[in-house]
């Protein structure tokens, strides 16, 4: 039978009380689910047990080291996790697993395990199954479908289908039979290991009259190394008054990475508006399609393992995990 590690990491699925604290259901999963021991060999590790939002960068490099020292004794990875910050999750191991070649699927629930009309068993089963096919990817596997961990979001706090991937086809989807999407990603090159991230980075959403003057303190110290700024449409700022380009330019200067986003759907064209060709000429990096949970991650990833501005650069504009869309 295929060999499966299942790493546990906190969240819905395995918390009880009221309010819902993190509880030690992860070493019952088996007795809880035991259709789980029908689709392969199970192995179960407790690496974490958090709420999703104590999650972070060094949980990221944690997990991806656990998986990096297992990856030849298993034939794929099911990470149980808190629905909250799973996509960044996702996006990170991305990064750091690059043509891994193995399934690494990411699922928790809406419900506990042990409540009533819990989507965890679902969830739990789809992810096993998944992770003993053939999909050399990330993904979060959520009542139904498999999206890709660098185009995945979490949409919707307390529907069962929590995640999505907007722009982006599911790559697999869980009825009767399992249907895996033609635009699996294969790996490209040899698998790459890279686990650090650094903290450094802050999400700026672009509001109307948001003053430059609250981020400029930021850009003293080294305390700020990548500014995600989720700008209008197709990537404008204000260039007026206030002057958010001047503010990126000093950012620039000051050796921050500027990766450009849109806060709506679609991609982000920095030649297309005056607005969004001053930031261009500021230094701002265009981000392409990238949703904000791959933005951050990719920023701290980039800050983490390339040592110059101009290797930081290209690997932003890059796309290396289907994350540009």
């Amino acid at each position: 039978m295929p060999r499966v590690l299942i790493l546990h990491t906190g969240g819905t699925l395995g918390m009880s009380g009221s309010p819902l604290y993190p509880d030690a259901y992860a070493t019952r999963l088996t007795e809880a689910v035991p259709e789980l021991e029908q689709l392969a060999t199970i192995e179960t590790r407790i690496v974490f047990n958090l709420d999703s939002s104590d999650m972070g960068p060094p949980h990221w490099e944690a997990l991806a080291r656990e998986i990096d020292a297992s990856r030849e004794d298993f034939d794929g990875f099911v990470i149980v996790h808190g629905t909250d910050t799973m996509a960044y999750t996702a996006a990170a191991l991305s990064f750091a697993l690059v043509d891994l070649g193995k399934p690494v699927i990411l699922t928790g629930a809406q419900r506990p395990l042990g409540a009533l009309r819990t989507d965890a068993r679902r969830n739990l089963a789809d992810a096993v199954e998944l992770a003993t096919r053939a999909i050399p990817e990330v993904g979060i596997c959520f009542d139904g479908i498999l999206v890709r961990g660098t185009r995945a979001t979490k949409s919707h706090a307390n529907d069962y289908r929590a995640f999505d991937s907007p722009g982006t086809a599911p790559i697999a989807k869980l009825g009767v039979d399992i249907e895996l999407s033609a635009g699996l990603r294969q790996p490209v090159g040899d698998y790459a290991f890279r686990p650090g991230f650094d903290a450094r980075v802050m999400m700026l959403h672009m509001t109307p009259g948001l003053s430059p003057q609250l981020i400029e303190p930021l850009l003293k110290g080294g305390a700020l190394g990548g500014l995600v700024l989720a700008a209008y449409g197709m990537g404008t700022v204000p260039a007026s008054k206030p002057d958010m380009t001047a503010m990126v330019a000093r950012a620039v200067e000051a050796g921050v990475e500027v990766l450009v986003i849109t806060q709506a759907a679609g991609k982000v064209d920095l030649g297309l508006y005056e607005n969004s060709r001053r930031l261009a000429d500021a230094g701002a990096i265009g981000g392409g399609g990238l949703h904000v949970e791959a933005a951050v991650t990719k920023m701290m990833h980039a800050l983490a393992n390339f040592e110059t501005s101009a290797s930081r650069r290209d690997y932003l504009l890059r796309d290396i995990a289907g994350e540009r869309g």
